[in-house]
């Protein structure tokens, strides 16, 4: 091979060697350019459910001043509130009473010595059920027990109604999807307004479940959120 042959061969070579520098240092900032045009998008997903497990605690108190006497009626009492409760649906295993709470008011340094009983005791029934329906028609009928001269204590702060929803991982998928759709709707809309076009997604989270009450008055009506955060790429 000539000299002048080699020579034209080897300047070929270094000319596509340039070339092809030149398409990768494009690229890249093509590439560089490409990352730093995205958007980010939120979807939300809300659902409406029933409470599937409600804790009922049933609350009354004694007061006297003989405490065998005071165990005696507390017996009696619980006999009665744990038989309205069986008639009329609920199981035995249901129900759990609670050690008592007995306060002595003597003993009570803060308390003054005019009491007119010395023990003042609290007792609670825990109705814990899955059957939220017949437990809340139970509560509405509550009162009949004033019949038998049995008064129930309402204490919404000390002794509250809790109502749950324990089956989330059923509506998880449906309310992922959603958010996600709604997500990808709102960066469509971006991209469009933009005169872009919308990539492929560099990032995507999902927040975190929430579930709380739809209001102050039917707590056991849950809500249950979602918000889904994710980052697509944006094209010419």
């Amino acid at each position: 091979m000539s000299k002048s042959v080699s020579k034209i061969i080897s300047s070929v070579i270094i000319a596509l060697g340039v070339v092809m520098l030149g398409v990768c240092i494009k690229s890249g900032i093509d590439n560089f350019s490409y990352s730093d045009r995205v958007v980010t998008v939120r979807g939300l997903a809300e659902k409406e459910v029933m409470a599937n497990k409600v804790t009922w605690p049933i609350v009354f108190k004694e007061m006297g001043n003989d405490l065998p006497q005071i165990y005696a009626s507390i017996n009696k009492t619980n006999n009665a509130i744990v038989e309205f409760l069986k008639t009329n649906g609920l199981s035995a295993d249901e129900i759990e009473i609670n050690a008592p709470d007995i306060i002595d008011m003597q003993a009570d340094r803060y308390s003054s010595n005019n009491k007119p009983y010395r023990y003042n005791v609290t007792s609670v029934i825990t109705v814990i059920s899955g059957n939220v329906g017949l437990v809340n028609n139970l509560i509405s009928r509550q009162a009949e027990l004033l019949k038998q001269g049995i008064a129930i204590v309402s204490d919404k702060y000390s002794y509250p109604t809790n109502y749950e929803f324990t089956e989330l991982n059923t509506v998880k998928p449906e309310m992922i999807a959603e958010a996600t759709s709604k997500a990808r709707e709102a960066a469509c809309k971006f991209a469009a307004d933009s005169e872009s076009k919308l990539g492929k997604i560099k990032t995507a989270s999902q927040g975190q479940f929430t579930i709380s009450d739809r209001d102050e008055y039917t707590p056991y009506v849950k809500n249950v959120r979602v918000v889904t955060t994710i980052v697509y790429y944006l094209e010419d």
